[in-house]
């Protein structure tokens, strides 16, 4: 028995090893990136947008949040009749 646990764990590690072989699917993966600067200006840009609308959004969440726990809080002390 113990000698077919140690076959499926070899049989495990060689696949684990050789799936970033598999991955890259004969792929040249040797290229260099050669975009140039207006490529990476653009996706900065890009990146820029997305941050400038998360700020908004959290800022609503966090006041999302506190209002219904404050509501919450509220609505107990009420009928507790404090």
């Amino acid at each position: 028995m113990k000698k077919h646990t140690a076959l499926f764990i070899a049989l495990a590690l060689s696949i684990a090893a050789a799936s970033p072989v598999l991955a890259a699917g004969g792929v040249d993966t040797t290229k260099v990136y050669n975009s140039g600067f207006l490529v990476l200006a653009f996706l900065g840009f890009c990146a820029m947008i997305v941050v400038a609308q998360l700020i908004p959004a959290i800022i609503l969440l966090v006041g999302t949040i506190r209002s219904a726990l404050q509501t919450r809080s509220e609505k107990k002390a009420k009928s507790l009749g404090v």
